[in-house]
């Protein structure tokens, strides 16, 4: 009877996952991709704001789930990584912790990674899209946690609302978490949902994926540490932050509106004229170059990520 029991818990929490994952199915980057902006501000910070980074770990070191970063550093060493790489992976695991902890009700937010601007590719008023009162999306959530980071809440609280401003900050330089193509095809009100319900092929004889999931998994595709941090390096080479003029831009909303968005149009959708499939068993086949065009851009927005992420954590914590 135990085993059945058991097998039905199983069941029934596998089905309830996967209707979750449907009614929520945005994730912006991978959790690689996650970790590569992490790097990318921990090294500005220990270049500029090596203080910064000190009071961020001890206020880290008090989150609710530390336990489990402890976990995974404590397997790292067992790989060689030097202790001097301590906090530099905490920012990385900081950054990718809202999508870890996505199965624990108690700090799961699915609405907070999007906000969903509808792009109509017919319509002439896609200039500078609008907010909606009210709604949880990311940028009520970004500044919910900025504001919870500058209170006088507990450490543990701080911690965790550090951990989403890592994670806010990396999402919304995703193209396709701030956008949702509405169409005949897509029709109101949920388009298709920043692009998790316009399927593709890379190649005429490739898988069928979503959209949304090409543009997740650009930046990189494995979590080992020595890969993120040297993906991380490559990138603040080649997107040097004295040749990005994106960075005068510091308004959080403006990076979701005036940029993302922007980019989802141009670039994601192609203007509208890219060709999708709401079959999830078979996707449109891509146009040739349309990976390796999009390859470079998601890799100066996850530049700009990681450099403004360093910015925030200046701001509030340089004093």
């Amino acid at each position: 009877m135990l085993k059945l029991h058991s097998s039905i818990k199983v069941s029934a929490f596998a089905i309830l996952s996967a209707i979750l994952i449907w009614q929520h199915p945005a994730y912006a980057w991978n959790k690689a991709g996650h970790m590569v902006s992490g790097a990318i501000a921990y090294s500005e910070l220990q270049q500029n704001h090596p203080q910064v980074i000190e009071k961020i770990a001890a206020i880290l070191t008090e989150h609710p789930e530390y336990s489990k970063f402890e976990q995974q550093w404590n397997s790292l060493q067992q790989s060689n990584i030097s202790a001097k790489d301590k906090n530099l992976y905490l920012f990385m695991w900081a950054a990718k912790w809202p999508d870890e902890a996505r199965d624990n009700p108690a700090f799961n937010h699915p609405t907070w990674h999007y906000i969903n601007f509808p792009y109509q590719p017919s319509s002439s008023s896609n200039s500078i899209p609008r907010e909606i009162p009210g709604e949880e999306n990311i940028l009520y959530a970004f500044q919910k946690n900025f504001d919870i980071v500058q209170s006088n809440a507990s450490n543990s609280e701080k911690a965790v609302a550090i951990c989403w401003l890592f994670h806010l900050t990396g999402d919304v330089h995703q193209p396709l978490h701030t956008t949702k193509l509405v169409t005949n095809q897509y029709p109101q009100p949920e388009g298709d949902r920043g692009g998790t319900r316009f399927y593709i092929r890379v190649k005429p004889d490739s898988q069928t994926i979503s959209l949304h999931k090409l543009w997740d998994d650009l930046i990189l595709g494995s979590e080992r540490f020595q890969t993120v941090r040297n993906t991380a390096t490559r990138l603040r080479a080649s997107y040097q932050r004295n040749r990005l003029p994106e960075l005068r831009e510091t308004k959080f909303n403006n990076w979701a509106k005036l940029e993302s968005f922007k980019i989802a149009k141009q670039q994601a959708y192609i203007n509208g004229k890219l060709s999708g499939s709401t079959d999830k068993n078979d996707g449109k086949a891509l146009p040739p170059n349309y990976a390796a065009t999009a390859k470079p851009i998601a890799q100066r927005q996850m530049s700009l990520a990681g450099y403004r992420l360093a910015d925030v954590l200046n701001q509030v914590f340089g004093q």
